[in-house]
């Protein structure tokens, strides 16, 4: 099974820039989205059908904010809409599929940019997000957790770390909420096949960041290590533009 995971920033701008004839060719078995940003009697629903998917959503209360979605090919067995949690559910940031035993999410965790009190919002996010993840993996022992985390875990998922390490996204309490996170018995899956430097999912549209390389890496495929003998491959759909993110890939046995 070919699991891609996107943020989009903006589902109707990505369409715009050729989003669905990308998914066609590629055609992934299942497509994992972030950052919708629209409502959906706005998503093109008929094209995604007939690209062979089935489609389900979690979309932010706000207009043109937030919200998640997966497209998958195979109908799942259950479907799970956000978390339980209003104070974060209606910023649809959650979903998942499950498939027999393996599930998969889809998170889009808020960034901490655009000020105090938004990051102070992640930081809470992100501890309701952990203890959620651990009771989760009772019920789902084998589950991947797709999506946009707006973090750098390591240096190495940065360019130049010292010049960030005020940044929100890179701050030292957030790496190690990662590090007690994967240390949980989760695995970074790209980091399995790829422990190279420069590898990033996310650019900033100013500067010419992209074509500089002056990236982050953000969006991860995160597995739990009673689903890592499902693991073959990982990779960073570089080349993918139709957003200021780019695809990540994981392949998994299912």
């Amino acid at each position: 099974m070919k699991i891609i995971s996107y943020n989009v920033n903006g589902i109707r701008a990505a369409v715009n820039k050729g989003l669905y004839q990308w998914l066609e060719k590629e055609s992934p078995d299942v497509l994992c989205l972030q950052e919708i940003k629209a409502t959906e009697d706005q998503i093109d629903l008929i094209t995604i059908q007939s690209l062979g998917y089935h489609y389900y959503f979690h979309l932010a209360e706000k207009k043109g904010y937030s919200g998640v979605g997966i497209l998958t090919k195979r109908k799942p067995d259950n479907v799970k809409v956000g978390m339980g949690n209003d104070l974060y559910d209606k910023e649809g940031r959650f979903i998942r599929v499950d498939f027999g035993d393996m599930s998969i999410a889809c998170v889009y965790i808020p960034s901490g940019s655009m000020g105090d009190l938004r990051q102070e919002f992640k930081m809470g996010f992100l501890e309701f997000f952990k203890d959620f993840v651990n009771k989760l993996r009772v019920e789902c022992p084998q589950l991947l957790i797709c999506g946009d985390y707006n973090i750098c875990h390591k240096p190495i998922d940065i360019n130049h770390p010292e010049r960030h390490i005020k940044s929100s996204g890179f701050l030292p309490e957030e790496r190690q909420w990662f590090d007690e996170f994967i240390d949980s018995g989760l695995i970074d899956t790209f980091r399995e096949y790829d422990k190279t430097p420069e590898k990033y999912s996310w650019w900033s549209y100013r500067a010419n960041a992209r074509q500089k390389n002056l990236g982050w890496r953000i969006d991860y495929h995160i597995i739990t290590e009673e689903a890592r003998h499902r693991l073959k491959g990982a990779s960073i759909l570089k080349e993918i533009t139709y957003s200021d993110h780019c695809p990540i890939l994981v392949e998994l046995d299912i």
